[in-house]
């Protein structure tokens, strides 16, 4: 018998966020076993993880068509089955390279590789958004709209999105009021996920990406006047 927990990670409430089945393993298991249980399970990420000798863990992801290379909520969901093992990190070694949790009372700090992307011309198949900037980092697609309205009322074509080379497309725009500095969905249809509810991995790409903005307003809010060239 092998132990699952269901996580449902980035909430403070049963059934939000996004869920994550963890499979507790004591070694290697069959890849096509792996596959066809996170089809089964049929949500985002299905994680399998196992000790290792050197005392860290080996940790995999899988939609329920494909494997991927990182997965953000279903490492968060790891880290939680496992548990926290007195102050000290959890360490994972997996396709992204090693990745590492750390407990901080109910908290859990994920240090994940950041993914900077670069702008490219806007693909065919992202012109009925009337993105403002396109981009591209190792494994998304960003969209960058001109508002969080225009985010959240968006239908996506699924099926373009799908043709494009990319794991997933990221549309995002900048936050809207309060302390939100940018808004995002995520959709990948092409590894099985039509549209993810939370997405962890999306902001290894998102923080380099609105980073300067965020530079600018506080250069604008600190100097008390419009940002200079070079500035914006």
């Amino acid at each position: 018998m092998i132990p699952i927990v269901w996580v449902d990670a980035f909430s403070e409430h049963p059934f939000g966020g996004n869920p994550a089945a963890i499979c507790l393993l004591e070694g290697p298991a069959d890849e096509q076993w792996m596959q066809a249980l996170a089809f089964e399970f049929g949500i985002s990420e299905t994680a399998y993880v196992w000790p290792l000798e050197d005392g860290t863990h080996s940790l995999r992801w899988f939609t329920p068509t494909t494997e991927v290379d990182l997965c953000g909520h279903a490492t968060l969901a790891a880290a939680h089955a496992i548990g926290d093992r007195g102050g000290s990190a959890l360490e994972f070694s997996t396709r992204s390279g090693r990745l590492s949790a750390r407990f901080d009372g109910d908290l859990i700090e994920l240090d994940f590789p950041a993914d900077p992307p670069s702008p490219i011309p806007v693909p065919d198949a992202l012109a009925p958004l009337r993105a403002r900037a396109t981009a591209r980092s190792t494994h998304f697609l960003i969209a960058e709209l001109a508002d969080a309205e225009a985010v959240t009322s968006l239908v996506p074509d699924l099926a373009a999105f799908a043709e494009l080379p990319d794991r997933a497309v990221l549309v995002t725009a900048p936050g809207g009021t309060g302390d939100i500095d940018y808004v995002l969905r995520m959709f990948g249809p092409k590894v099985g996920i039509d549209e993810d509810p939370v997405t962890g991995s999306a902001q290894c790409a998102l923080g380099p990406y609105w980073s300067p903005v965020w530079a600018r307003r506080y250069w604008r809010r600190r100097n008390g006047r419009p940002g200079v060239a070079g500035c914006e």
